[in-house]
């Protein structure tokens, strides 16, 4: 691939355009338009991203695309934005780094992670379709995001930022799904995921904001005003599917915000006082050395076997008693005051 000199001008219309048809390079009295494909994967390779290894033409069903390859990231998609594109390489190997922040050592893999990205949701769901079997029916109730399933992160494009804090929570359950010798208990995986959706960036790459969460803290204080809070005893045994069965959007909200100022609680409350036992939490999952039975460990080492909804409700609990406390009324007395801290709301 030919690299393209520091005298070439980008020419993009920030406002009405759609996708990359208003792309323009010009570079020494030449033009190369970004509305292939191979445009864009030629303009990409000769950028010297950061992360980025290579740019191919993918070859789909769906629409053009390309297959993005960084160090530990397969990117296949369809949406071939140039600005997007050139941010996304730095932005999950950033990611990478931030999910293994959590634990006491860096975890490397051998296969590359797979992400899909859509550039709207008819691919998404199309795709969806045909890749997700019995389940894609329920993942295609998603109103605006992503999900992980069977290895994979798939995505779609609903905004620059959102798409990439939607990245940014599925890319923890991909990691943890495969680097964690056990699967986590609803309320610690959604939690932790939720501490990847804000970002900031600088020299092409991205570091994460989790205090800066303004859709999950805003979540969070209407849950509170509403005196709709879910106990601290119920909240470590649900799951997503308790909730998105209701169809209650305040009990979705309830649950994700509630779970994200949980892990942020074990985290940060008295100045991080429980901050040790929570590495602890996450550092024995990923060896694989909680105490559980043999029928529960079973099926937290088994990716093959479902994480059934009773399963979820006897390990989150258990869990939390076993590393936080089992006394749930001063826990969530102390819970509840952080909440209303990090919301900024009196009682």
């Amino acid at each position: 691939m030919r690299k393209f000199s520091l005298i070439c001008i980008i020419t993009i219309c920030l406002t009405g355009c759609s996708g990359a048809d208003k792309f323009e390079i010009k570079n020494a009295g030449s033009a190369q338009r970004l509305d292939t494909g191979a445009g864009i994967a030629a303009y990409l390779q000769g950028q010297s991203l950061p992360g980025l290894e290579s740019v191919e033409v993918w070859e789909n069903e769906y629409g053009p695309g390309l297959r993005l390859t960084t160090t530990h990231y397969e990117i296949f998609t369809t949406l071939l934005e140039p600005f997007v594109l050139s941010r996304i390489g730095g932005f999950i190997e950033s990611a990478y780094r931030a999910y293994n922040s959590q634990l006491p050592g860096t975890v490397e893999t051998k296969t590359k992670f797979t992400i899909y990205l859509f550039a709207d949701r008819s691919q998404w769901e199309d795709f969806t379709k045909s890749f997700a079997g019995e389940q894609a029916k329920m993942y295609c109730k998603i109103k605006a995001g992503a999900y992980y399933h069977n290895g994979a992160c798939v995505v779609y494009d609903i905004g620059r930022e959102r798409t990439f804090s939607a990245i940014g929570h599925e890319g923890w359950h991909q990691f943890n799904g495969r680097c964690f010798k056990f699967r986590l208990p609803s309320w610690l995986d959604e939690g932790v995921a939720m501490l990847f959706e804000t970002h900031g960036s600088e020299g092409g790459m991205f570091y994460f904001e989790p205090t800066e969460n303004a859709y999950r803290l805003d979540g969070l204080k209407k849950t509170l005003t509403k005196n709709k809070m879910i106990p601290l005893k119920e909240l470590v045994t649900m799951n997503p599917g308790d909730v998105l069965a209701t169809d209650q959007t305040e009990a979705v909200m309830a649950f994700y915000s509630q779970s994200y100022a949980l892990v942020r609680f074990l985290q940060e409350a008295g100045y991080g006082r429980r901050l040790a036992v929570y590495r602890r939490l996450l550092a024995d999952g990923f060896r694989g050395d909680w105490m559980l039975d043999e029928v529960n460990k079973t099926i937290a080492i088994d990716r093959n076997v479902p994480k059934t909804v009773l399963w979820n409700r006897i390990v989150g609990r258990e869990l939390f008693e076993d590393y936080i406390g089992d006394d749930f009324d001063q826990i969530e007395k102390e819970y509840l005051a952080f909440c209303r801290q990090i919301v900024k709301t009196e009682d």
